[in-house]
């Protein structure tokens, strides 16, 4: 639809722009291809009524969002909606467990290797960059990216996600489906973006992030550490999706 592969002028710019036209995102975003439609009106709702916002006031990626959901018409989001839902999430990322990590520098938003400039140690994050930089940027629909994160990481995180470690957390399966792929209006989760969701389970910590649904997030997040968050959210990202 129009609204996907060109937007309307003066605003809102074409949602392909940032999200691909095939829908997988790139990490500063978010992945939209197969969550449901239902879901992703409601979220274009929370943009627009300031429900939905980003703990990092600097998040140039949100703000673009908030300004886009006020300037589409129901009529455009519904048809937005519709394109994306009907996509399949199809592998996008490679998970990486390491003890070293490239060093990086941020362009266009996210994370990009600095040539030459060697390793540096990972310590408790994730770096997700392009596969191809150049590619990337020219949104190309096959070039995906490669998400580093600390060795141990998917053990831990399919413990978490799984099991809840213990009473740290509750496990993903009981609102996102036994798969993972989701349930009814929950969205899939499963090889989604560990930037991207890691970014969504701080913003619910933080209060930057509400809504009816998210209501029923705030008890499972409440008490991971960063530590948790870099390994759930690699594990999930290493799922097919």
């Amino acid at each position: 639809p129009d609204i996907v592969s060109q937007g309307r002028r003066p605003a809102p710019f074409a949602c392909g722009y940032c999200h691909l036209p095939n829908g997988l995102g790139r990490p500063e975003n978010e992945s939209v291809a197969g969550l449901p439609k239902e879901y992703i009106e409601e979220q274009a709702a929370a943009f627009r009524s300031g429900l939905r916002r980003s703990s990092e006031p600097k998040m140039a990626s949100v703000t673009a969002m908030i300004a886009v959901a006020k300037a589409a018409t129901p009529e455009e989001i519904a048809q937005a909606a519709d394109y994306f839902s009907s996509m399949r999430l199809t592998p996008w990322i490679r998970v990486v467990e390491t003890d070293t990590v490239p060093k990086t520098r941020i362009e266009g938003g996210m994370l990009v290797v600095e040539e030459g400039a060697g390793k540096e140690p990972i310590g408790d994050r994730v770096i997700e960059t392009p596969e191809d930089l150049r590619l990337t940027e020219l949104r190309d629909s096959e070039s995906g990216f490669i998400a580093y994160v600390p060795r141990g990481s998917l053990r831990r995180g399919k413990e978490l996600v799984t099991t809840g470690g213990d009473g740290r957390t509750i496990p993903c399966a009981v609102c996102h489906g036994e798969d993972l792929r989701g349930l009814g209006n929950v969205p899939p989760i499963a090889g989604r973006s560990p930037s991207q969701m890691a970014r969504q389970i701080i913003d619910i910590q933080t209060g930057a992030r509400g809504g009816a649904a998210v209501a029923l997030m705030k008890m499972p997040v409440a008490r991971l550490t960063a530590s948790d968050i870099v390994a759930i959210t690699g594990y999930l990202a290493s799922l097919k999706p």
